[in-house]
């Protein structure tokens, strides 16, 4: 008897980025594993996001205000797969994304989520290499280090759907200034496991890099998602969790 294949939904938040999300959307129409089903969060939208998305066969919800914590943990409330992946609309994942990720859960049953890196897509050739080595090692390395463990990159990841049923009570929807991957990376680990993959290919926009009042704020938010959870999240703590599965 043969185990049916896990269905993966596929979740994008968006505000008023409808030209990303079209060119994000085909992306995913050509991946050599389809998603079963695809969920956009228009997080109050003044453009044509919505009507972009339903015409490309997406399920659309929508989200008054809360920012993207609201947004991410609606889309995942509503996605009814046994996987649910993760990618922003200005994302253009590579091909065999969800293929991947398909492989990767089938073959680790006992990892929760899985998560890789990206590179830059826009932005001056000659740069997107080093400054994605050093967006992204800061990223993993920094916040891996309070954490106690890797975390979820939230451009490009995907978990069980049991795992967000588990944690999705905990998480900080209310709180529109928390970084929400973080969040997320919180809650899930260090009792259920998340596993870097590499190869797990994503292409993200250079934009925030060269927007520096955004960018100090997304070191203001991600300072404040792990200082809400302390001190029984300090990151010593988390380790030794996740040491003896605590």
């Amino acid at each position: 008897m043969t185990t049916p294949a896990a269905t993966i939904s596929v979740v994008i938040p968006v505000k008023d980025d409808a030209i990303q999300l079209d060119r994000c959307l085909a992306a995913l129409a050509a991946q050599t594993r389809r998603a079963d089903e695809i969920v956009v969060v228009d997080n109050g939208s003044t453009d044509d996001s919505a009507a972009v998305a339903r015409d490309a066969g997406a399920v659309v919800v929508f989200v008054r205000g809360g920012g993207i914590p609201a947004a991410s943990a609606a889309g995942y409330d509503a996605a009814s797969g046994d996987v649910i992946a993760r990618l922003d609309a200005d994302c253009i994942p590579a091909r065999g994304w969800l293929e991947l990720i398909e492989r990767q859960l089938a073959a680790h049953p006992r990892v929760a989520a899985v998560t890789g890196g990206a590179r830059f897509v826009d932005g001056p050739r000659l740069l997107r290499a080093p400054l994605a080595l050093a967006y992204l090692g800061a990223y993993f390395g920094s916040v891996g280090l309070a954490l106690g463990h890797a975390p979820l990159f939230g451009s490009n990841f995907a978990m069980r759907r049991s795992a967000w049923l588990a944690v999705q009570r905990e998480v900080h929807r209310g709180d529109e200034f928390v970084h929400d991957d973080m969040d997320l990376s919180m809650h899930v680990g260090p009792r259920r496991r998340i596993r870097y993959v590499r190869g797990l290919g994503m292409g993200i926009s250079m934009r925030p890099l060269f927007d520096a009042s955004a960018f100090g704020t997304r070191l203001h938010r991600g300072f404040h998602s792990l200082a809400i959870h302390w001190p029984h999240e300090l990151p010593w703590l988390r380790a030794f969790r996740r040491l003896f599965r605590a």
